[in-house]
């Protein structure tokens, strides 16, 4: 019986040792397989016919410009080009006359508002009315300054039939310098309404200096321009007044003031650089308020003119006595949308420079 036992023991320990052998060599033949498979993968290039998807950063929102003006176009006469605070009237350009300018007679609003710091040569002297109160204010602001009530308006309005008169009575004589003593009809800035000329009751001789002086370095900051320079002789053809002042705006007067430029000048820079469809002009005056300018060429085939205007900010709109318009925005003065805001463009009235001679105040006469 034990000798059974054994034979048994050792027929399995046999077997087990046999199974075992023939699992491990399973094993390592699977293990064998999976290396060789591994070791044979290779990494698959991307194809190039396959576009990578972009990434892209989500774009930043911005804030609308609250500063940007949006413009639609209104229809203005054609012939309102002659008409405004801008116009040119010189040897080239004349002033039409439609004769139903805004005149107001100075002598009797001073006295209505108790003015007495400065005086009238004439009780029939008229300028117009959106002219007089910069002048009053300009003239106030002077007196404040220096108490000193001299200033006498010699020269405002003239009608051409005046202007005539003054030709006349020099039959077209030229100074020593060749600069004519007086304007042709039709070609002086005093029938416009827009220019005055000054004068003082000391020595009837007003030359800008001295207390003076304040009055043309600031007259730019009330709208008004000192008309004719002697820097600028060659191009106005008038020889220098200083005391002839020509209204153009605030805005208009601070540019040209402060970049030596006559109206001459100004007007041929807004028409070259200025047009609406390319840069516009932007400044700002000593006050901080702040503009927008720029050229319309008039539509000479048509009675109506587009002219591109603000939406939501004060606007005017001048001819320039030629060949378009100039709108001006007020950026600073904002309106509801839609809102018109521009008056009719200005009627003009003619120009007329003066010089004294002689006798002859500066009302008299008007060089070129």
């Amino acid at each position: 019986m034990p000798k059974d036992i054994n034979k048994e023991k050792s027929i399995d320990r046999a077997r087990n040792l046999t199974q075992l052998a023939i699992c491990a060599v399973i094993l390592g033949f699977a293990g064998y397989n999976v290396y060789n498979a591994y070791s044979s993968m290779k990494t698959v290039p991307s194809s190039s016919y396959v576009k990578e998807p972009e990434t892209t950063e989500p774009e930043e929102l911005t804030e609308p410009d609250p500063d940007k003006v949006v413009f639609s176009y209104t229809d203005v006469p054609t012939k309102n080009k002659f008409y405004g605070e801008l116009i040119l009237v010189n040897n080239d350009n004349e002033y039409y006359s439609l004769a139903d300018e805004d005149l107001v007679n100075i002598v009797d609003l001073n006295s209505e508002r108790g003015i007495d710091y400065f005086t009238v040569a004439e009780n029939t002297y008229t300028i117009l009315r959106s002219v007089y109160d910069p002048m009053v204010k300009m003239i106030e602001d002077f007196y404040k300054l220096y108490n000193n009530d001299t200033l006498q308006i010699y020269g405002s309005y003239r009608s051409k039939a005046y202007q005539q008169e003054i030709y006349d009575r020099y039959d077209g004589e030229k100074d020593e310098d060749g600069f004519p003593r007086a304007a042709l009809p039709g070609h002086s800035e005093h029938e416009t309404g827009y220019a005055f000329d000054f004068t003082e009751t000391t020595d009837l001789d007003y030359q800008g200096q001295g207390d003076f002086k304040w009055i043309n370095d600031n007259c730019y900051k009330y709208g008004f321009v000192v008309r004719y320079t002697e820097e600028k002789e060659k191009i106005t053809e008038i020889r220098s007044e200083p005391w002839h002042f020509r209204y153009v705006g605030i805005a208009h007067a601070t540019y040209m003031t402060k970049s030596d430029l006559c109206l001459e000048e100004y007007i041929d820079l807004l028409r070259d650089c200025y047009k609406y469809d390319d840069k516009h002009l932007n400044l700002t005056d000593d006050d901080g308020n702040r503009y927008e300018i720029f050229y319309v060429p008039s539509d000479d085939g048509s009675e109506t003119t587009q002219v591109p205007v603000p939406s939501g900010y004060r606007y005017d709109i001048s001819g320039n006595n030629s060949d378009g318009f100039i709108v001006t925005v007020h950026k600073s003065e904002k309106t509801a949308l839609g809102q018109e805001t521009a008056e009719p463009a200005a009627e003009a009235t003619t120009e007329a420079t003066s010089d004294e001679s002689e006798e002859e105040t500066s009302e008299d006469t008007e060089t070129e």
